[in-house]
């Protein structure tokens, strides 16, 4: 009795179908539609080993069955106009949403389809991202990891060259070995203060980043973190403890801008509230503004280097709020 088959990899060609030859005939895996570019996978199997789509440059689109336990990551590397992966709503063990792949409970993130441009925001009910989950996903430019996310996995997104922007909420605890290896899109990072620790070449040939702030205490890293980011340099805050003047072989700063609220800039003058800012020059500071310090919610309301070490924030009087409190965030 036949009871399942591994699918252990698909031809890149276009064709109609691919077959598994048995004693019994030819089993169909799977098939494509007229123009190749989207796949049925047979209810036959039930395991997709990884790279099983490797280099199906063609493929837009893939059904997973019901019946499939288990899926290798990645299972779809190069399928760079991939846009959808689609899972039987009856499958006990994956899930999709908005065609990005999920275990069945959508806390973990398997695979992210390669094929999708553009900014992605990771929900809420994930806790990991799995290994190599955006691995060469060239098209994408940004993404948002929420506080519910603790892990980042093994070469997460490694060789994402078009990511310029990663935002990583307070609650990543740790970034596996070559997370965001050859993000050559990568200029800046913030890394918050729950992460704890840093995997081996997590940020390995990301040749442009210059820039890289922790928001707590010294993780545990290795020298290999940032290995060939020539131009990067680390930046920790005050208040923060295991730092010296370098960390994972690269130059860290104290970051140090303050508002001035003695040297008579601080204050209300022409119907405009503002300050000097000082620090260490051509930092690049962020003022932001809250009106509740009980519950406080942050806003945004400027980016600007320190010219010279210095720089004058104003606004104008907020006449709609009973108070407004200001503070400097990392950019």
């Amino acid at each position: 009795m036949l009871l399942g088959l591994v699918l252990l990899a698909a031809p890149a060609a276009v064709q109609a179908q691919f077959t598994y030859t048995t004693n019994n005939g030819a089993i169909t895996l799977g098939a494509y539609n007229g123009s190749g570019s989207a796949v049925v996978i047979s209810n036959f199997v039930t395991s997709i080993a990884t790279n099983a789509f490797e280099g199906c440059s063609s493929l837009t689109s893939v059904t997973i069955p019901a019946g499939v336990t288990s899926i290798g990551a990645p299972a779809f590397e190069g399928c760079s106009r991939l846009t959808a992966i689609n899972v039987n709503t009856n499958n006990l063990f994956y899930s999709s949403r908005n065609g990005v792949l999920f275990d069945i409970t959508q806390s973990t993130l398997v695979e992210y389809p390669a094929g999708l441009a553009g900014s992605y925001v990771i929900p809420g009910s994930v806790t990991s991202i799995g290994a190599v989950a955006f691995y060469t996903c060239t098209s994408l430019s940004s993404v948002t990891i929420p506080g519910s996310v603790n892990s980042i996995g093994s070469g997460a997104f490694f060789d994402c060259p078009r990511l310029t922007n990663a935002t990583m909420a307070e609650g990543v605890t740790s970034i596996g070995l070559n997370a965001f290896r050859l993000c050559t899109g990568l200029r800046s990072i913030t890394i918050p203060g729950s992460v704890a620790s840093i995997g081996t070449n997590a940020f390995y040939n990301s040749s442009l980043l210059t820039s890289v702030y922790f928001q707590g205490n010294a993780p545990a890293a290795d020298s290999t973190v940032f290995l060939f980011d020539n131009g990067a340099t680390v930046y920790y805050v005050a208040g923060t403890t295991g730092w010296s003047n370098t960390f994972a072989g690269r130059l860290a700063v104290l970051w140090n801008p303050v508002i001035q609220t003695g040297d008579g800039s601080f204050g209300v003058s022409n119907n405009q509230f503002g300050f000097n800012i000082t620090g260490t020059n051509n930092f690049t500071v962020v003022v932001e503004a809250c009106t509740n310090l009980g519950n406080p919610v942050w806003v945004p309301l400027m980016t600007n280097p320190l010219v010279n070490g210095r720089f004058y924030f104003s606004e104008p009087v907020q006449t709609n709020s009973s108070g407004r409190f200001y503070g400097l965030g990392l950019p």
